[in-house]
């Protein structure tokens, strides 16, 4: 399992998550405490929006805690919406591409669980996918084809609602051909406008995802786990919940997979 951490609010560096907290991404790649394992060292990524729609990112193979740049990176990139992953790989060698965020235009994404028997219906999921996302696709994870299966579901419009198709699609597929329809998903995305989460598992037990305020004015920080060790400050996402943070604040409500049915 990897760990994660989004934030959206007025700006901040992006050490206030990555590098400076007592428990900070960068401590969890070595040292994560509420996750199957505590390593996540195949690899991490930010991205990260600023003056231009599309978001800048950067990735590697390293480990987090052995990388060089991202401490300074990190320290000198001030961001009001951001989006930070390290990874433990439960599909897809240990390569660049393979690294989360994801990116496509406007949007960026990371994910944190797994898609059980994923090589059997992998070629059906990719059916699904027009050429322009096909192409698109230049990894070989669950996580990615998941995105760009949301994407194709219509994620533009109506981002929760095309993540929830794209979970439904993936059981569908996965009963048809008679392996686990097993989906654990806890993941982070955004338009870099409004952050959204989704916290799911078929089987009841999703990856953790925890939210706490940060910074002035109404930030809120998403994370795997939290940062440090003021327990009330961190409030658990409860399982089968969708997350939105805007410049109203943070927003919970109800998640499910919707019955399969492509968006106009």
């Amino acid at each position: 399992m990897c760990r994660w951490a989004a934030y959206r609010g007025n700006p901040l560096y992006l050490e206030e998550l990555v590098s400076s907290p007592a428990h900070s991404l960068i401590e969890q790649s070595h040292c994560a405490s509420r996750a199957k394992t505590a390593t996540n060292g195949d690899g991490f990524g930010i991205a990260w929006y600023g003056d231009h729609p599309e978001p800048g990112r950067y990735r590697d193979i390293l480990p987090a805690w052995s990388d060089c740049n991202l401490r300074s990176i990190a320290k000198q990139i001030r961001s009001p919406l951001f989006l930070a992953h390290v990874r433990a790989a439960t599909s897809g060698g240990t390569r660049r591409d393979n690294c989360h965020p994801f990116v496509f235009g406007p949007w960026s994404f990371m994910h944190n669980g797994q898609v059980a028997g994923f090589d059997k219906i992998r070629r059906k999921l990719e059916a699904h996918l027009s050429d322009e996302l096909f192409h698109a696709r230049s990894g070989t994870t669950d996580s990615e084809l998941l995105f760009l299966l949301s994407l194709e579901m219509g994620m533009a419009k109506d981002p929760i609602g095309a993540v929830s198709r794209a979970i439904a699609l993936v059981q569908k597929h996965a009963a048809e051909e008679g392996a686990n329809p097993l989906v654990r998903f806890t993941a982070a995305f955004s338009d870099g406008k409004s952050l959204y989460a989704v916290r799911y598992a078929s089987d009841q037990k999703p990856p953790t995802l925890y939210a706490a305020p940060m910074g002035p004015q109404g930030g809120y920080c998403l994370v795997s786990e939290p940062l440090n060790d003021d327990v009330d400050a961190w409030t658990e996402i409860p399982a089968g919940s969708a997350v939105l943070v805007t410049d109203d604040g943070l927003l919970t409500s109800a998640f499910s997979p919707a019955p399969f049915a492509k968006a106009a």
